[in-house]
């Protein structure tokens, strides 16, 4: 009977040590599904020492931009000194936004537009990211004027003597886009804790035409039928960077400068087709320059500056065209 007793016992305590055996390995599994999980998902594509998520997913804000252009040229042609300085008007819009985690869409007014004042057209569209951020402009305008000089001779290009058609992309990747965020400084769909900078390698593209109107014709009878159409890619690296003072101002500066690559250019007078001259020297320059001023964790307001500068030089003519866009801001999260 003890026999029986003692087998019995043992084989109970052999269920139960396996028991507790195979709940113990239950709980480690789960310990260690959790952790996983949790791993996964408190992983960042940032550093949050460094850059972080507001606490308000929707962004609210009101913006004022102007945007312009100008034109600058000189050069020795067939003995004659040419020089020309041309710039089409400032455009003025009011606008209202909502964001929400970095995608917004967002409504423009422009009073002068209203008021017939200015009849240009111009579309921007803009993508921010910590890793990837993208400009893109388009304009099509007929306000483009000012001085020419031709040797000793000066005379007027008046707004609608010609047409101008351009559009600018510039992108941008960034190396270290853990710590150092374009979207804190742009969007402010991020908030930049700690200063942080980076190398930067990008692309650009500028591309459009220029040409004259029947305005000019009818105002000058000995005014040439002229058509010039460029389109140049560029590539190139520059450095970025975010500095934070005192937890409340956020300041950026950004350069990328590239070297084009590719160029095409058409020159036309009256019909006939001109040989374009090769480019000695020719560069895109890309600019931003941003402050931002959180007042709050839900309260923000600042300006920011993106430009598009290039410079073309074929030997005989330097071409320098500016393309800005400026804005100010103030915006709250929710």
């Amino acid at each position: 009977m003890q026999s029986i007793l003692r087998t019995l016992i043992c084989v109970l305590t052999g269920f139960t040590v396996m028991g507790a055996a195979a709940q113990s390995r239950d709980r480690q599994m789960r310990t260690l599904i959790d952790s996983v999980l949790a791993e996964r998902y408190y992983v960042t594509p940032y550093d949050t020492n460094y850059v972080v998520r507001p606490d308000g997913r929707l962004t609210l804000k009101v913006r004022m931009n102007q945007t312009g252009n100008s034109f600058h040229a000189k050069g020795t042609v067939n003995d004659i000194y040419s020089k020309a300085d041309l710039r089409t008007s400032h455009k003025t819009t009011f606008s209202v936004a909502a964001i929400y985690r970095g995608i917004g869409i967002g409504m423009a007014i422009n009073p002068a537009k209203w008021k017939g004042i200015y009849k240009d057209y111009e579309f921007n569209l803009n993508y921010y990211s910590n890793r990837i951020s993208l400009d893109f402009s388009y304009q099509r305008s007929e306000s483009l004027a000012g001085d020419v000089q031709r040797d000793d001779n000066m005379s007027r290009l008046e707004s609608g003597d010609v047409t101008l058609k351009i559009a600018n992309l510039a992108g941008y990747y960034s190396f270290n886009h853990r710590r150092f965020s374009f979207p804190a400084a742009f969007t402010q769909s991020y908030i930049q804790r700690q200063s942080a900078g980076s190398w930067l390698a990008g692309i650009s593209y500028q591309g459009g035409s220029i040409k004259t109107s029947d305005n000019l014709k009818a105002r000058s009878l000995n005014a040439p039928d002229i058509n010039i159409g460029v389109g140049h890619i560029g590539i190139g690296g520059g450095y970025g960077y975010n500095w934070v003072i005192g937890k409340r101002w956020l300041l950026h500066f950004s350069m990328l400068p590239t070297f084009v690559v590719y160029s095409r250019n058409k020159f036309t007078v009256n019909g006939e087709r001109k040989q374009a001259k090769h480019m000695r020297f020719n560069m895109i320059f890309n600019e931003r320059v941003a402050i931002v001023r959180n007042f709050s964790p839900r309260y923000f307001a600042g300006a920011t500056l993106v430009m598009n500068n290039s410079i073309f030089d074929d030997e005989a003519v330097v071409v320098n065209q500016n393309k800005w866009r400026a804005r100010a801001f103030f915006g709250m999260r929710l």
